[in-house]
């Protein structure tokens, strides 16, 4: 996620705080040399939501929009206990790998001293934070049922609170004198997770440090203002001693600078950053078939206990070239399949001869690829063989009885404005998420027929 942008934010200092949290933030800017542009500004005013930055005059693409210092960063390496935490490395490993990140945010928040209390001024109000995770969970599975998110949602609340009362909590205990009790919580802890699930940066590796550990995240004043768009108009440039905000198009005087996460599709906006972009605009949103769907669509094809044992074999030997898994997912985006090899493979595999799978297994998965005749990008769909079509036509049609509503449900809703505008926010939020994965997949049932 080397050029994260922050989702459109709600207001608010995180201890109300400073009267003026901008003018406070602009100052400890200057403290700490980092350096904005006069032609931009930090404002609520002019931008899509909460904090934003706005260009007082017209920028060229190219220009340098603000610059951030190393040492400004907010990390595990930077903060007051930061000498505690390296020595403790060991001790603090876990899977999300951003136990270190949070012990900081947790000490820095209720330390008076910290350096970082004019940043925090210009923080999202923790309780206030509209990711799926602090949805009522009847609420989250009505309203997201079939996009996958319900499920991600889950797996991350068991995670969090893993490792909240196995790790972060006895490490807080047993340095009672840097976290007061008031810091000790597992719902603050999973606000900070969102937190750092939305607003941090985690920098892209080089080539040759792809094999190592991945960098943990860290918090990047002035670049986290910056709201999403996926047509954005600005990028994060690494350097050794700074990070860099550039524009990539010229940006006129008053429109808001906008940064990207990069191809984000909207269950993946609304489950880590508690928004969506409203459909048509998302245009790297995807639709998932999950890979045992498309198991279940060919068992669906059998008629006998050999047929449907032969349809496991061929899973199980998909499995072991690390096509399928069990929770996996084919990915499709508007305009071309993420994930082709792995649904070609499986498509392939599933529908062939049985004679023609024997000797594919005795080869033990070698043999001539004519990637060609499996090509998946959208526009070759309705050249596939016709029993490739049928299993991914069954696999769609399955995928769609997963949703709570159907298309024409959802479209009536987008399109009458006046049952749009009473819908909650949240209504709002997961009906562009169903819809926009909906018409990818009907899109699909047109090219299979």
């Amino acid at each position: 996620m080397a050029t994260q942008a922050k989702r459109p934010r709600v207001a608010g200092p995180v201890d109300g705080g400073d009267p003026d949290p901008v003018a406070g933030f602009l100052s400890w800017c200057l403290r700490v040399g980092l350096e904005l542009s006069p032609k931009v500004a930090v404002s609520r005013q002019g931008t899509v939501a909460g904090y934003g930055m706005v260009a007082r005059e017209s920028v060229q693409a190219g220009e340098l929009l603000f610059m951030v210092p190393r040492a400004a960063l907010l990390s595990q390496h930077t903060c007051s206990i930061g000498g505690l935490l390296e020595r403790e490395r060991v001790a603090l490993q876990s899977q999300s790998g951003w136990v270190p990140l949070l012990l900081a945010l947790l000490h820095e928040l209720q330390a008076p001293a910290s350096r970082w209390r004019p940043y925090f001024a210009l923080w999202p109000e923790l309780g206030r934070l509209e990711h799926p995770m602090f949805w009522p969970e009847e609420e989250r599975r009505c309203l997201l049922q079939g996009t996958g998110v319900p499920e991600a949602v889950e797996k991350d609340l068991a995670n969090i609170r893993s490792e909240y009362q196995s790790i972060v909590l006895p490490f807080m205990e047993a340095h009672p004198d840097l976290f007061s009790l008031r810091v000790r919580s597992l719902e603050l802890y999973r606000q900070l997770v969102a937190l750092v699930m939305a607003y941090s940066f985690q920098e892209p590796l080089e080539e040759e440090e792809d094999e190592k550990e991945p960098n943990s995240p860290v918090m990047v004043p002035a670049a986290d203002i910056l709201n999403h768009l996926a047509n954005h108009n600005a990028n994060l440039e690494y350097s050794a001693n700074c990070l860099r905000m550039v524009a990539t198009q010229p940006i006129p005087k008053g429109h808001e600078i906008f940064n990207t996460y990069g191809q984000m599709a909207n269950w993946q906006l609304i489950h880590m950053y508690g928004f969506v972009e409203p459909y048509p605009d998302n245009t790297d949103d995807t639709a998932d078939i999950q890979m045992v769907t498309v198991r279940e669509a060919a068992l669906q094809g059998t008629k006998t206990e050999a047929e449907r044992l032969l349809v496991y074999e061929r899973w199980n030997f998909l499995c072991k070239l690390e096509m399928v898994g069990e929770e996996g997912a084919f990915v499709i985006g508007r305009e071309e399949v993420l994930t082709e090899e792995e649904l070609t493979t499986t498509l392939k595999v599933l529908c062939m001869p049985a004679e023609e799978f024997r000797e594919l297994k005795d080869q033990d998965g070698g043999g001539d690829d004519k990637r060609e005749e499996g090509s998946l990008t959208i526009t070759n769909i309705p050249k596939l063989k016709a029993s490739w079509r049928q299993l991914l036509r069954n696999s769609v049609l399955l995928t769609l009885q997963t949703y709570a509503t159907d298309l024409k449900t959802d479209q009536g809703l987008l399109s009458n404005k006046e049952v749009y505008a009473k819908l909650s926010w949240r209504e709002q939020q997961a009906l562009q998420v169903r819809y926009g994965q909906k018409m990818i997949l009907h899109q699909l049932l047109e090219l299979t027929r």
